[in-house]
């Protein structure tokens, strides 16, 4: 998937391009304009010490991307690898004055590209949500309930940013991160389990 901007997504009646995906079965969403990219999985490196939600780092064309279980970030069950699995790159700012860094956001699957206007999107739940409510975005009707749309910057938050430059930096002046993906290529899930 190529790179998107916000002007490109942006639909005449003031929709915008929503990306949709799977987590344990629930169809979630975010905004096309945040995403750079999308990969099959492959091999990641295990970073010790971090927080669970951190699966692992790879090396993307020279960058060290780190990978976020996006299924325990949301407070659920790791995710179960197969042949669907994969990783959607964004790109979130660092903080001020500082290069944007490349995340990679493990999911079980892409579905498709759904058009939303704004009228469409109703606004997070004040309790009752099965994800966090500033986690959301805001809520679409959707097959007799509502798909939820993520709040990316509020999913990747300063503080986790923090936490992910550290790990990068760790690992590009360390050992190199085995696997290098290129967009398109079939590559085989690795087995269950950490990586």
């Amino acid at each position: 998937m190529k790179r998107h901007n916000g002007e490109e997504t942006k639909m005449a009646g003031g929709g915008e391009q929503y990306l949709t995906f799977v987590l344990g079965g629930e169809v979630f969403s975010m905004a096309i304009s945040r995403i750079q990219e999308i990969i099959e999985y492959g091999e990641l490196t295990y970073v010790p010490l971090v927080p669970e939600f951190i699966r692992g780092v790879f090396n993307l064309r020279g960058r060290v991307v780190p990978v976020i279980d996006l299924s325990v970030r949301l407070g659920r069950h790791p995710a179960e690898l197969s042949v669907d699995s994969c990783i959607v790159i964004v790109e979130v700012a660092a903080g001020e004055g500082e290069e944007p860094l490349a995340i990679g956001m493990l999911v079980d699957g892409v579905r498709q590209v759904l058009e939303i206007a704004a009228a469409q999107i109703e606004p997070p739940p004040a309790f009752g949500a099965r994800v966090r409510t500033d986690f959301i975005e805001g809520m679409v009707p959707a097959q007799g309930g509502f798909m939820i749309l993520l709040q990316v910057d509020a999913v990747l938050s300063v503080e986790e940013m923090s936490l992910l430059d550290r790990v990068v930096g760790e690992q590009e002046s360390g050992a190199e991160a085995p696997f290098a993906p290129v967009a398109g290529q079939r590559v085989q899930a690795a087995p269950q389990g950490r990586h």
